[in-house]
């Protein structure tokens, strides 16, 4: 692990994997080079060093950072804000309105992962340092930020996976930088040659009405590229934004039926589970292949988005 390198994905971005869950190609932290250097995502605080070494390896110095973007505030996207913060003195974080309150006292963010973690959480996530309040942007819906003399993004209100969530808009590359909001893009399988996007439904904001709506906002945007929180980049952009809707679809519709039964997470896990693997059976992946693992937490993380939701509409 420690010497992969930056991934090029053109002149002016790079993408650092930061290792999450102890898995290569999992998140990653995205490097804009323009005149103000720019990060997005910086991954749980078990990433930052390899947030730094990446940067070293760039030419960077730490003092050279001038933002900090986060998608959303999840500990796997932003936990690692206020410890990377700490050694970028020159760095404002940039985040929804609806997030920053959790990026300075994160005692609620920290109760929730534990929730979903268990015992693991410990190692999958400490420290969590809070990130001043005075060392804080945030971008509401439509706002902007220059970070280059040519370069300006956009931020746009993108609800589904969390309310707390921002895409941001790349106008250089025309792509978007989307989190968790238009699923997650499975490197492990684009490197077996199968191009595969699933939604990412985890508790407890996922709505798949507000999601399916955030996916067509970006999609009629005509964007060149989407960046993903879970990882990397791809141009194949209309076959992902048509499988992430699909899936989206078959989940809900397995959910509805496990609540209806009285089932609970265990059982809608199983049964995702079972039906992503039916389809990668088809696309010709072997049954033991490594991308299973990753595969089943993420399945046992939806379910539990998805029954909450059932669980709310009920209330």
């Amino acid at each position: 692990m420690e010497d992969k390198k930056p991934i090029q994905l053109d002149e002016r971005i790079h993408l650092i994997d930061g290792f999450d869950l102890g898995a290569a190609e999992r998140t990653g932290t995205y490097v804009i080079d323009e005149n103000d250097l720019t990060l997005i995502e910086t991954g749980p605080s078990p990433s930052v060093k390899y947030i730094k070494k990446g940067l070293d390896e760039l030419g960077y110095a730490l003092e050279d950072v001038r933002y900090i973007i986060v998608t959303h505030v999840h500990l796997d996207h932003a936990g690692g804000a206020g410890l990377l913060l700490q050694d970028c003195p020159n760095a404002t974080v940039v985040v929804h309105p609806k997030g920053a309150r959790h990026l300075v006292d994160p005692t609620k963010l920290v109760a929730g992962a534990r929730g979903v973690y268990g015992e693991s959480f410990s190692e999958l996530f400490d420290p969590i340092i809070p990130v001043p309040e005075d060392r804080l942007i945030v971008k509401e819906d439509g706002k902007k930020l220059k970070i280059g003399s040519n370069c300006t993004l956009e931020f746009l209100d993108t609800p589904g996976h969390a309310r707390h969530h921002f895409s941001i808009y790349d106008p250089i590359s025309n792509g978007l930088f989307t989190g968790d909001t238009v699923g997650i893009r499975y490197q492990q399988l684009i490197n077996e040659g199968i191009d595969f996007f699933l939604p990412s439904t985890s508790p407890n904001h996922f709505d798949p009405n507000a999601m399916r709506a955030s996916i067509d906002r970006i999609r009629n945007m005509s964007p060149d590229r989407i960046y993903y929180g879970h990882f990397g980049m791809t141009e194949n952009v209309n076959q992902a934004f048509d499988q992430v809707s699909e899936w989206l679809d078959i989940f809900v519709d397995i959910g509805e039926e496990t609540v209806s039964e009285g089932k609970g997470y265990d059982v809608l896990a199983s049964r995702m589970l079972e039906q992503v693997k039916g389809e990668l059976s088809i696309r010709g992946l072997r049954t033991d292949h490594d991308v299973y693992i990753i595969l089943n937490l993420d399945m046992q993380v939806c379910a539990l988005g998805i029954i909450d939701y059932f669980k709310k509409l009920k209330q």
